[in-house]
């Protein structure tokens, strides 16, 4: 079964808490703070596996979750760091925020990606040590990791696209110059997904060429099979159109190559501009007396396509085709590879990026920002010094100052995220 479009959720490790710990060994008293910092949280990683042609295994399994970050150690020990979780994904995978529909990352080149980093280990109390705090009794936990819903769009990666009306002999032309193997049978949508080949030329010498379900009119609009598979051309620097001459199904094949570039340009104006080699098909049995042939070569010509005549299943001419698509590769510019539109920020706790902002809702002053969110996070409300350490943490950065000139009373609440506390001079 071929599946390429699968919507999928992911999630990164927490980071490790920090460990509240003392120094203990004979002899030696008052050894101080040695609480070690937490373990980061594994990754999620994406990593191209050629082996693998479909998305058919996230039809199986939709969440990724990697492992959390262990907590620190005794004697300043570090925790261990959460394992990642590791995605294979076809050659030519889409990564898609989910929500907006914008690409992340295309994973057409060997180097891994990661989609959502682990969260931070928090600090052991070993850091919070001064000379007037000796014995530190907190310490920061571990920020959580990123959770991410993913939308994965394969887009085969192919240098030649092989389109047309179903039967008219694409299946056959792949299977003759290439390994591949698709199915063919005299029917209509014999071929119900994209067959890659690889084609050789010499030594050295090879492209890549895809066979596109066929392609009928109104398949932009989703008639069809085309409308599913018309992004696998979005790719291809060069469209072998395929049309059938011969006449035997009773097409008029002018008429069928205007159809077939109709749609290509209501999928994408784009693709419709694409380089296009018009192959006419099954000359070996066109009927005597036919114009077919003029007729299409001379529509090809008048709109700037190169043209040739062959017959896949007698092996005409088709060396000879071959050649001449990868002598027009030559002059085209590699498979285009696409540019990130929205950037995943990393979950990282930045210091001197601290914008606050406060606003007064029912009475209730309240307190938001990233750097606000990350400092909630990283602190045990549950322990006097750690909630000590926060409220300096706060006055240091003028929060209070600013609460103050806007007015605050003494007893007045205060809700930072999902704490609230009264608010004392």
């Amino acid at each position: 079964m071929f599946v390429d479009l699968v919507k999928i959720k992911i999630k990164s490790g927490r980071g490790g808490d920090g460990r509240v710990s003392f120094h203990r060994e004979k002899y030696i008293a008052a050894g101080g703070p040695d609480g070690g910092d937490g373990g980061r949280g594994g990754d999620v990683v994406f990593v191209v596996d050629d082996n693998l042609s479909t998305l058919l295994d996230f039809r199986m399994k939709r969440k990724y979750v990697a492992e959390d970050g262990q907590m620190g150690g005794t004697k300043k020990s570090f925790g261990k760091a959460g394992k990642d979780v590791v995605i294979r994904v076809p050659r030519g995978t889409l990564i898609k925020d989910a929500e907006s529909g914008l690409l992340i990352h295309d994973m057409s080149d060997d180097q891994p990606f990661v989609a959502a980093h682990g969260g931070r280990g928090g600090w052991g109390n070993v850091h919070f040590a001064t000379p007037t705090r000796q014995a530190p009794r907190f310490a920061k936990p571990g920020l959580p990791g990123q959770e991410l819903s993913l939308l994965l769009e394969l887009k085969l990666i192919a240098d030649v696209g092989l389109v047309g009306f179903p039967n008219v002999g694409k299946s056959t032309l792949l299977s003759v110059v290439s390994a591949a193997r698709p199915k063919i049978a005299n029917y209509h949508f014999t071929t119900l997904s994209p067959n890659l080949g690889v084609v050789y030329i010499d030594e050295g010498a090879s492209f890549v060429m895809a066979d596109i379900p066929g392609i009928i009119e109104g398949a932009a609009e989703g008639a069809g099979l085309g409308h599913d598979f018309l992004r696998h051309i979005d790719r291809c620097r060069l469209l072998v159109h395929m049309v059938d001459v011969s006449g035997s199904e009773g097409r008029d094949p002018v008429a069928d190559l205007a159809a077939i570039n109709a749609e290509l340009a209501g999928y994408s104006p784009e693709l419709a501009q694409r380089p296009q080699i018009v192959v006419a098909n099954k000359c070996d049995i066109l009927e005597e007396g036919s114009d077919n042939l003029q007729r299409l070569q001379a529509a090809a010509e008048q709109q700037g396509f190169l043209f040739t005549a062959i017959s896949a299943a007698a092996m005409q001419n088709v060396q000879q085709l071959m050649q001449l698509v990868y002598a027009e590769l030559q002059k085209l510019p590699p498979v285009v590879r696409y540019e990130p539109e929205y950037i995943v920020p990393e979950t990282v706790e930045k210091p001197d990026e601290r914008e606050i902002d406060i606003q007064v809702v029912d009475g209730v002053y309240e307190i938001s920002g990233a750097w606000i969110d990350n400092l909630v996070g990283s602190i045990f409300l549950s322990e006097y010094e750690s909630r000590m350490y926060f409220e300096r943490t706060l006055r240091k950065a003028g929060v209070f100052d600013r609460l103050e000139a806007m007015g605050i009373r003494e007893h007045d609440i205060v809700r930072v995220a999902d704490v609230e506390f009264e608010y004392i001079f």
